[in-house]
């Protein structure tokens, strides 16, 4: 088990001195007044005069008008034609955010029930203008093409909070969607969850290169300190390694001693390729390095691999000043890690992060890659279109529900802990709540037991998290949780992302500190980190599920489908077990 004291935590927390912190906790705002888009801006109990009221279904038009016009004057098109248009009332929109008893009350005094679009859209007003009230704040991290998951949720649970004569006043619950999809094709990015171009140049079919092209100078050249050394390296296009190599031993280019190269694909034992060099077989020299040849494999895109030299004498390894020669990277087909960042420890702790000679490669199906990269300028294009395709229904969408918070961030994996953290300063700004529970969009949530338990177990207190706790987890290094920026092997203690309640001091805390907290991997392990400069209340709940299963008294299971997450609210609703009806 590692621990680490309270102010390293907080310098990791941060990747900032723990002094530039805001102190925690701060006191809560108090609520703002409800201000009317009226002329003068008058409050809402003063709305009303001299306008003419419209029914709450004449929104939708109007609002839908807002936005073609919006996206007329965006992309150049002509506006949409006025005499397509009907003639509307004038709308005063701050009668819209009265609101009695969980009915919408419009300015000519007529009731409308929850649910209806009027009340969705006052709804909507009352959350951008004035903080809302609200005991239980549910924030769901939605990708913003997760349309059918969104629904789903609004179909099951967030629905039955909706229409609850007691909870749709105690529970609000928002998606949370990045403002801005990723500008880059997915085919075109380094991995799927970034938004980093896949910065490629075409390559001659067949060409053998070496990672050194040029001699070193000899003062580049080192005698190394450790036996050991070892280079880790990303596939970003095939490649196929053709031969390893290690430096010379003296200035006359002669080798001298007894070193193995290998090439290890990450988090395996047993060595893909192996090349050996002595005194009495050091190989052929070509710019300074000593190359074997080697039974060659395809590395496909997405390999990680590490390639290691040992010296099994005194003679050693010899290593070079990376920042004194040009490395070669096929045209963006390699990412060597070591070299680049040098700021973790070495994944397996096999070597020293460095270099001690060279390998060979060429580029697999060049033209492939040739082909691949013709066709980028017009795959840029058809994906421009689809965003904003994709931004016309998200903008419809949530003017249709009215549920949506749009936060500045690239929607992408890589930006979930920055997404949430947007969300924490938003809530803060527009919302009053005790407790903000946190979800994702493919989650199951049985808010019934959620809120008996905050009832029944008094949970609503300060400096406070409830989740189901990871403890002492390992630090991934490859994959989709591969984190490049944490250097200790474990993680601080973190709930699970499934589902996880946080008291609004700690969401003031996060949400007043955003700018100087460091994103991790994963918006879950980040929280950890952030809350271990704290130092929070845990209150420790195996309901709260962190794998795809079903229990009948299980608070959130992660993982499934929008079907899957109507039939476990159907059952549930039908006969009290999500998991199955006798």
């Amino acid at each position: 088990m590692y621990e680490l004291t309270l102010p390293s935590l907080r310098h990791i927390a941060t990747g900032t001195s723990a002094s530039l912190l805001t102190p925690f906790p701060r006191r809560p705002r108090s609520p703002a007044p409800l201000l009317s888009l009226a002329a003068g801006g008058a409050s809402s109990s003063q709305a009303g005069g001299g306008h003419e009221a419209a029914a709450p279904e004449m929104l939708l038009p109007l609002l839908r008008l807002r936005v073609r016009l919006r996206e007329a004057a965006r992309s150049g098109a002509a506006a949409p034609p006025l005499q397509h248009v009907h003639a509307q009332p004038r709308v005063d929109l701050a009668a819209l955010c009265a609101r009695r008893r969980g009915a919408f009350v419009a300015a000519d005094g007529q009731r409308r029930a929850a649910g209806s679009p009027g009340f969705r859209y006052a709804a909507e007003l009352r959350t951008f203008y004035g903080p809302s009230t609200h005991e239980l704040l549910v924030g769901v991290l939605s990708a913003r093409h997760h349309h059918d998951l969104r629904q789903a949720i609004r179909d099951t649970w967030s629905g039955y909070l909706r229409g609850h004569p007691d909870f749709h006043s105690r529970v609000l619950v928002k998606f949370i969607v990045g403002k801005r999809g990723c500008p880059v094709p997915e085919e075109d990015r380094e991995d799927p969850y970034s938004c980093t171009l896949l910065n490629l140049t075409e390559s001659a079919p067949g060409e053998e290169m070496a990672i050194l092209s040029e001699v070193p100078e000899s003062s580049a050249l080192l005698p190394a300190d450790v036996s050991t050394i070892s280079l880790d390296f990303k596939v970003l296009h095939p490649v196929v390694i053709t031969q390893l190599g290690v430096f010379s031993s003296s200035p006359r280019q002669e080798f001298r001693g007894n070193v193995s190269v290998k090439l290890f694909q990450v988090d395996q034992e047993e060595a893909v390729v192996t090349a050996r060099f002595s005194t009495f077989s050091p190989g052929s020299s070509a710019n300074g390095v000593w190359y074997k040849p080697v039974e060659r494999f395809i590395l496909p895109k997405g390999f990680e691999g590490t390639l290691l030299w040992e010296s099994q004498d005194v003679a050693g390894l010899t290593t070079i000043n990376a920042s004194r020669v040009h490395l070669n990277r096929g045209g963006g087909v390699l990412q060597l890690r070591s070299i680049e960042e040098g700021t973790l420890p070495h994944r397996n702790a096999l070597g020293f992060p460095g270099l001690a000679g060279g390998f060979m490669f060429s580029v697999y199906d060049a033209e492939a890659l040739a082909e691949k990269l013709r066709g980028r300028a017009e795959r840029l294009r058809s994906h421009s279109s689809r965003l904003k395709e994709e931004d016309w229904a998200l903008e419809e969408e949530s003017l249709r529900h009215g549920d949506l918070v749009f936060v500045d961030v690239v929607d992408t994996y890589r930006n979930v802990p920055s997404k949430l953290l947007q969300f924490y300063k938003w809530s803060v700004r527009n919302g009053q709540f005790s407790l903000l529970l946190k979800t994702d969009d493919d989650c199951y949530i049985d808010v019934d037991s959620v809120l008996i338990k905050i009832d029944n177990k008094r949970l609503r207190r300060r400096n406070f998290w409830w989740g189901n706790f990871r403890q002492s987890w390992a630090v991934d290094r490859i994959g989709k949780w591969q984190e490049l920026e944490y250097a200790s092997p474990a993680y601080p203690a973190f709930a699970c992302g499934s589902g996880y309640v946080v008291s609004r001091d700690l969401v003031e805390w996060l949400a007043s500190n955003a700018e100087k907290l460091k994103a991790y991997q994963g918006e879950d392990v980040s929280m950890g980190i952030w809350m271990a400069a704290v130092g929070p209340t845990r209150y420790q709940d195996s309901g709260w599920l962190c794998e795809k299963e079903c229990y009948v008294d299980m608070l959130s299971s992660p993982q499934h489908t929008a079907e899957e997450l109507r039939s476990l609210w159907d059952l549930k609703r039908a006969c009290g077990d999500p998991c199955g009806c006798p």
